[in-house]
């Protein structure tokens, strides 16, 4: 069914890069429907997030696995990917530019309905996905899979208008108490409407199969979980149910 999509790289600019992001739809209809960004773990723009946007547009959406590296790039290795995310904190407004323009690109398309558009993302990209909540993108919903919690833009009250999930895993050894104690303090300041599930065991990469084998090769505390995988994707599809109804 996922490679029923029709799927298209699309070129734009945005934050000094020539983006190449990836966009994924169901072509068999033509009714406007719900737009997702879907945002990298720190590998960049890799066949895991491909196979990601086309098993959403499965689910009836129009995703765009968004590059947020330029040229549509993946990381060699965790030295390159760490340079490379560290270039998009460097440089923080150059990335809300980035996440921008990914909205743009899916208000502009004409299956998109413009008021249903929301962010995802995993690891890197759950960070990503809340930053764009936190700059103020008018998103009706964000979706973090053992993500990234610390903030790098200070939201006011009112200007963070996404409901948010965050599908964490109990065992993430990435992702700090104090990271999590922070970010319920956040929300709860800014009156966002939010769930923080942990999900018992699961480590961090839980949701990508290539997390246990990658983990071992260079030293990380990554884990591949199939029953969080999975509980994690029906929580989201609930938490897209809702948000966009």
């Amino acid at each position: 069914m996922p490679d029923a999509a029709h799927t298209e790289v699309v070129r734009y600019h945005a934050g000094g890069k020539d983006l190449a992001s990836y966009l994924a739809y169901d072509p068999s209809s033509s009714e406007k429907r719900p737009g997702l960004i879907v945002l990298p773990e720190w590998w960049g723009l890799n066949d895991y997030l491909r196979r990601r946007a086309r098993e959403l547009a499965a689910l009836g959406f129009v995703a765009i696995a968004t590059d947020v590296y330029g040229e549509g790039r993946e990381a060699a290795d965790p030295a390159e990917a760490g340079k490379l995310m560290g270039g998009l904190f460097a440089n923080v407004p150059a990335t809300g530019e980035v996440l921008k323009a990914a909205y743009q690109q899916l208000r502009n398309h004409p299956l998109v309905d413009p008021d249903r558009i929301g962010a995802m993302g995993y690891c890197l990209g759950g960070a990503l996905a809340l930053h764009a909540g936190r700059i103020g993108l008018p998103l009706k919903g964000v979706v973090s899979f053992h993500g990234a919690l610390t903030s790098a833009h200070q939201a006011k009250k009112g200007e963070f208008k996404p409901s948010v999930l965050i599908c964490h895993g109990e065992a993430d050894g990435m992702v700090p108490a104090e990271d999590q104690a922070a970010f319920h303090k956040e929300m709860k300041e800014l009156g966002v409407d939010y769930e923080f599930v942990a999900y018992p065991g699961a480590k961090h990469g839980f949701s990508n199969p290539e997390a246990t084998e990658k983990g071992k090769k260079y030293g990380l505390p990554l884990a591949y979980d199939e029953r969080t995988d999975r509980e994690s994707w029906e929580d989201m599809k609930n938490f897209w149910a809702k948000a966009f109804r």
